[in-house]
């Protein structure tokens, strides 16, 4: 297996086009030794929207069992069935989404879609710790989203699993949007014996 071939999407929303975000995210994800092999800005249709969060009945009725579970463990109660809770969340997202530019990436390397998942921190902006990029960047909640029906500006989205970044990615990506080069940090990153250092 090529540990360092796992890629991952990692999509910038609205929220943090808008706040000049872009570069304080993209290099969050370089520093750390991710590669960008795929980088577009685009306003997202409905339809993509769909294809990203809501592709078929099983998936909504998961995103609003998700949703339920994760304010039952916030100690809020949402007294509505996991359907009905998980297409509040896609109408929100779409509004949301499709409001004006976002920025699609697939990164590459190592462990990409946990290293992702670690740099950006929990769904919940409120939740996620200092040093991650939702805990850094923004004090949304869901309480607070909620209270406004729109959906939580948390700045990012990632894949949450190698299946998902598969299907994400196709989404977003044609196969010729997609590069393949070499970076020469990756000389540090994965050459088992840093040859070719030396003159």
């Amino acid at each position: 297996m090529n540990f360092q071939k796992e890629k991952t999407l990692v999509l910038i929303k609205p929220d943090a086009v808008q706040r000049s975000l872009i570069g304080e995210i993209i290099s969050r994800f370089e520093r750390v030794g991710l590669k960008i092999v795929g980088l577009k800005i685009f306003i997202p249709t409905e339809k993509q929207i769909k294809q990203q969060y809501a592709p078929s009945k099983e998936e909504i009725e998961s995103l609003g069992r998700r949703s339920i579970e994760a304010q039952a463990k916030l100690g809020r109660q949402i007294k509505k069935f996991p359907y009905e809770q998980g297409m509040i969340i896609v109408n929100r997202l779409k509004k949301f989404m499709c409001s004006g530019p976002i920025v699609g990436m697939i990164l590459e390397g190592n462990q990409a879609i946990e290293i992702a998942k670690k740099l950006i921190g929990t769904t919940e902006p409120l939740n996620s710790d200092v040093g991650t990029i939702r805990g850094d960047y923004t004090l949304d909640s869901y309480e607070m989203a909620d209270a406004d029906d729109r959906s939580v500006r948390n700045l990012i989205h990632r894949s949450a699993s190698k299946q998902e970044a598969e299907n994400e990615i196709k989404i977003w990506f044609k196969p010729e949007e997609i590069v393949n080069y070499k970076l020469i940090s990756e000389k540090i990153l994965y050459d088992v014996n840093l040859d070719g250092i030396l003159e």
